[in-house]
């Protein structure tokens, strides 16, 4: 049914809305009034309430980047939508809407609370962000096939399900049938589930249950080795030399090329083909095993910079703590020295000495932070100059081992120019006892065309192998440069941020004695 309360004309969110109701919703008495003057900004609020507003459609929310609790129930809405920012959602109630799917929910992986109670919705799906479900209650809808039931199956922290009011609660089997499907709920349409019932439950479905687990850990286990595949591919892309353990590379050479497809079909060339990607895969592996070893070592070599300059932070910062915890000791002392103290001069005396306490302190930590900044602009130089040196002994062999391929190749034309050729001398002579398929032998009408169908084959495969090539050395090369700048880059933000903090300790030290030479100049 179609809901319009009090008649009101269908509205649309906008900022003037928003805005009377942070304010109505907001803090009372002086907190409240302050808040008025001051405003609140859509950013700070946590808890929005826009029920019986009359809503058609949902928009203008994206302000509200920390909202955890959203309420827009009674309203006309009919369609799940402006809500992607809304990311810390908890909490979300769209019950008594005119909603039809369930959708626009794919960035909320934090809503553990969702209320769709009476609306029009007839399948359950579009769920799968929220993997924190808990509470979900679906009742006076139009969902009528219980196999709706198995998807929530996947939400393992789902607590709390209403599908009262709906076709499927009138079935006979609706209570037992979900209770077998859903063994982690707690409750059903507001009433517990008690051991009692779900033992009744597990054994009158055991049987579909049991197949139903057999085919989700079916599933499970592809999904799992898809994932430890994909794991496998990104340690080789890490490595610059995915897809090189297998006939990738081989078989991407002839994947585009038409005319030597035609080619293989000659007599003697399907032995001469295999014998050339056999060689041709050893050394596609070669080069495989070889980038994971390098991949090891660079990483080994990152591993051990990145602990030097832990410790040297870390040695240089204690040997820093330690200066100002000496410095504070005598801190407190001094200053109480100069409020006790009664003479004039012997107050300015003091405060001289307390002050050049501070500047001694603060050439003490820059000094310290200049020597760590030294420390580390060697380690880092003699860091780039290993990594550097590692990649290109990288790339000098798998360019020596991609020459290899290249020879191959060079080889495999010859040979199966030879074999063109002589092939060509047969059918001119009438030697040629084999049959030829019909688009290979109209490549035998002339020597130059046998020869530029066996030199485009050539040139594609070359093409192939110097792609690939190029792509492993600008890669690595690329990974190298930006590893370089970042830590440049990384290492300067630090010492910046060292003497930001050095500054700012010292500049308090330096107020508190300023506002503290005042107040004995008053006295």
């Amino acid at each position: 049914m179609h809901r319009l309360y009090n008649s009101v004309e269908p509205r649309v969110m906008d900022e003037d809305m928003l805005k009377l109701a942070v304010r109505e919703q907001g803090p009372k008495e002086e907190a409240g009034q302050l808040a008025r003057q001051e405003g609140i900004l859509f950013k700070d609020v946590l808890s929005l309430r826009l029920d019986f507003q009359n809503i058609l459609r949902i928009d203008s929310l994206w302000q509200f980047e920390n909202l955890t609790k959203l309420q827009l129930d009674n309203n006309i809405i009919e369609k799940i939508e402006g809500l992607e920012h809304l990311v810390h959602l908890v909490w979300l109630d769209l019950s008594f809407n005119n909603i039809e799917a369930i959708e626009g929910l794919d960035t909320l992986v934090n809503l553990e609370d969702l209320s769709l109670f009476n609306n029009r919705i007839s399948k359950i799906d579009s769920l799968d962000a929220l993997v924190k479900l808990q509470v979900l209650s679906l009742g006076n809808n139009q969902i009528g096939n219980m196999m709706n039931v198995i998807y929530l199956r996947r939400f393992k922290d789902l607590r709390t399900l209403r599908l009262s009011g709906n076709p499927i609660a009138e079935l006979d089997d609706y209570r037992m049938f979900i209770c077998a499907h859903l063994p982690g709920l707690v409750y059903l349409d507001f009433q517990r589930i008690d051991d009692h019932m779900k033992e009744l439950a597990e054994s009158k479905h055991q049987y579909s249950m049991d197949e139903l687990k057999h085919r989700e850990n079916l599933i499970q286990a592809q999904l799992d080795e898809e994932r430890a595949q994909q794991e496998e591919l990104e340690k080789h892309k890490a490595a610059f030399v995915e897809h090189l353990n297998s006939p990738f590379l081989f078989d991407s050479m002839y994947a585009e090329d038409v005319e030597g497809n035609k080619l293989a079909s000659l007599p003697g060339v399907s032995e001469l083909l295999q014998a050339y990607k056999d060689k041709f895969v050893t050394i596609c592996l070669n080069i495989f095993e070889y980038g994971l070893k390098q991949q090891e070592k660079r990483k080994l070599e990152l591993d051990t910079f990145n602990e030097c300059v832990q410790e040297a932070i870390q040695e240089n910062q204690e040997q820093g703590k330690h200066r100002i915890a000496k410095f504070e000791e005598k801190h407190s002392l001094s200053l109480n020295a100069i409020r006790d103290e009664s003479d004039l001069i012997n107050i300015e005396v003091k405060i001289l000495e307390y002050s050049e306490d501070i500047t001694e302190l603060f050439n003490v930590l820059m000094t310290l932070e200049m020597q760590l900044v030294e420390q580390l602009e060697e380690t880092i130089n003699m860091f780039e100059r290993n990594i550097i040196d590692l990649v290109a002994l990288f790339i000098e062999n798998v360019q020596s081992l991609m020459a290899q391929c290249r020879d191959l190749e060079n080889h495999h034309h010859e040979k199966l120019l030879e074999i063109s050729i002589n092939t060509l001398e047969k059918i001119l002579k009438g030697e040629l006892d084999e049959d030829l398929p019909d688009d290979l032998r109209a490549l035998f009408v002339d020597k130059d065309t046998i020869v530029n169908a066996v030199g485009a084959s050539h040139d594609i495969h070359l093409l192939k192998i110097d792609s690939r090539e190029d792509e492993l050395v600008s890669r690595t090369n690329s990974w190298c440069a930006h590893l370089v700048d970042t830590i440049h880059k990384n290492e300067i933000m630090r010492n910046r941020r060292r003497v930001r903090e050095i500054n700012q300790y010292i500049d308090h030290m330096q107020n508190e004695l300023d506002s503290l030479e005042c107040s004995e100049v008053i006295d």
